[in-house]
């Protein structure tokens, strides 16, 4: 066995990892090695801007049916179990560890040593183990990279097993089929066995530091993105997929603190993340920029499809998935933080695409409003957007990542709303979705008129307008905003018929009311009060 690259002397993955009788074992070379390695093994081609492309296999996205939680002394009386977090037993864990260690006997691997969380108060060191190199490069892009000196003395708190080639076998390991994410807290280990699909490494963590910074540290974890102003002041963005969150965060007038996971703690917020994981059908540069022209060498491409007979990649081809990926280093945007470090925000946005077009396109939210919208996490898919999907049909995803979130919602929404009362932020509800009608008869909202929006409200523009009551939903909005047709702040007012909107209205606040039943045994009741008022 041969130990190539940069390793310390804690690398003794026998002791913390179980693994031995390995063939080489890599550690953490360099993206060009690990380009090199991937071209040289058939797992990956070069794009005509030097990304390098690869496909993760049979899955292509998140398999959350497959994702578990070891339940021990831990977990077992404060995880919320359910069809989101599903328990595992320890014995299992043990088993398929072991299966999987005795798997890559003879095996090349490759070590990255990487850490989470830009405010050192909070870090945590991982160490990634790896199969294949380009799942080592998206570790790469994706943490934060230690220097050498910090690399000299890195002691990891986390490991990550990842073997795409690894298969479970469900009536020996209580998997419901042959891939797994699985978490451990208390050995302080994930393994990824049978998916390719690289996400898994992310999200395993921030499923971890979802546990980790709320309940231990009074950290509120959040799947949003932000971004600060020329003043300093930090705006923070919650989005489903769909909603605008990557688009309303690139601001050329304002820097990038991250675009997806992010901690608030007493003084600051703080990027998760090294890099950015970003969605590429349909890129171009006049929609993106700033991703279009990150994606050169040291980037990774995921099943994207290409120009026949060419290396240019073809953004608009879903021929392999429509779930097409990049990540790279977010030193490949211009226009970063460094370190990836905001004060407190003054401005929070939950955006959400009404297919119904029913909310306003901005609304001010009082602290009760915004747990219960927190907890809520609406946005709406229109037909077209999956199989079956016909009409536009509500979804509710609490904490705007609910996939992602171990404990109950209500405890996220509790350190949100304690921090809210501690500080001066306002909190937003933007409707990037329709308007003058549900989808089919009314239309989407501009995107320029939602950036103006915005603009008004991290500029303080609405600090001297008159806002207005919508009723049912009991929501505040401007009665003017430079730049947006006045007409359009208030919905009911863009509807051809009032009546049907009020029909509208009512059904979708009940709607709101349903999904939120299975929150309300845990929940405070003046975030109850703030529910829409479904009328008889």
């Amino acid at each position: 066995m041969a130990k190539i690259g940069n390793f310390i002397g804690a690398g003794d993955l026998s002791r913390s990892i179980g693994l031995k009788n390995l063939a080489n074992e890599f550690w953490n070379l360099s993206p060009a090695e690990l380009i090199e390695d991937c071209i040289l093994q058939g797992d990956g081609m070069l794009t005509d801007t030097g990304a390098l492309a690869i496909e993760t296999g049979k899955f292509t996205g998140r398999s959350p049916k497959d994702r578990y939680i070891v339940s021990d002394a831990i977990t077992e009386s404060e995880v919320w179990w359910g069809d989101v977090n599903i328990a595992y037993s320890p014995d299992k864990f043990d088993a398929l560890h072991q299966k999987m260690v005795s798997h890559l006997e003879k095996q090349d691997i490759y070590v990255r040593d990487v850490f989470a969380c830009a405010d050192s108060e909070y870090r945590m060191n991982i160490r990634v183990v790896t199969e294949t190199p380009w799942s080592n490069l998206f570790a790469y892009n994706m943490f934060l990279r230690p220097s050498n000196d910090e690399l000299s003395q890195l002691i990891p708190d986390w490991h990550i097993l990842c073997v795409p080639s690894f298969m479970a076998i469900p009536e020996e390991d209580g998997t419901r089929q042959s891939n797994f994410a699985i978490l451990n807290f208390t050995k302080k280990i994930i393994l990824i066995g049978g998916t390719g699909y690289t996400g898994e490494i992310k999200k395993g963590i921030f499923s971890a530091l979802n546990f980790i910074l709320p309940y231990e540290k009074k950290v509120l974890s959040m799947h949003c993105s932000a971004n600060i102003g020329e003043d300093g002041d930090t705006a923070i963005f919650f989005g489903l997929s769909g909603t605008g969150k990557t688009t309303l965060s690139s601001d050329p007038n304002r820097r990038l603190i991250g675009d997806d996971e992010h901690g608030w703690s007493d003084h600051a917020v703080f990027n998760f993340e090294g890099g950015c994981y970003a969605k590429t059908i349909d890129l171009s540069r006049e929609k993106e920029p700033q991703i279009y022209d990150a994606i050169r060498f040291g980037a990774l491409l995921e099943n994207i499809g290409f120009v026949d007979g060419t290396s240019e990649p073809d953004y608009a081809d879903g021929s392999i998935t429509e779930n097409t990926r990049v990540s790279y280093p977010i030193h490949h945007i211009e226009n970063i933080v460094v370190p990836s470090i905001g004060k407190e925000p003054k401005n929070i946005f939950f955006l959400t695409a009404d297919a119904f077009g029913v909310l306003p396109p901005i609304s001010k939210l009082t602290h009760e409003q915004a747990m219960y919208h927190f907890m809520s996490g609406y946005t709406a898919k229109v037909a077209g957007t999956e199989v079956g999907v016909t009409e536009p049909t509500t979804t509710f995803s609490a904490g705007f990542g609910a996939a992602f979130l171990p404990l109950h919602p209500a405890k996220y929404a509790k350190l949100l709303g304690d921090k809210l009362e501690k500080s001066s932020c306002k909190v937003w509800l933007i409707n990037t979705g329709w308007t003058g009608g549900a989808y089919g008869t009314g239309s989407r909202i501009k995107l320029a008129y939602t950036r103006a929006l915005i603009t008004a409200a991290l500029t303080g523009k609405f600090d001297h307008v008159v806002f207005e009551t919508l009723p049912v939903f009991d929501l505040e909005f401007p009665s003017t905003c430079d730049g947006v047709p006045s007409e359009l702040l208030n919905p009911r007012n863009t509807w051809s018929s009032s009546s049907l909107y009020d029909e509208t209205a009512n059904n979708l606040a009940a709607k709101f009311v349903k999904n939120f039943e299975k929150f309300a045994a845990e929940t405070d009741s003046k975030i109850l009060n703030a529910a829409p008022k479904v009328l008889a």
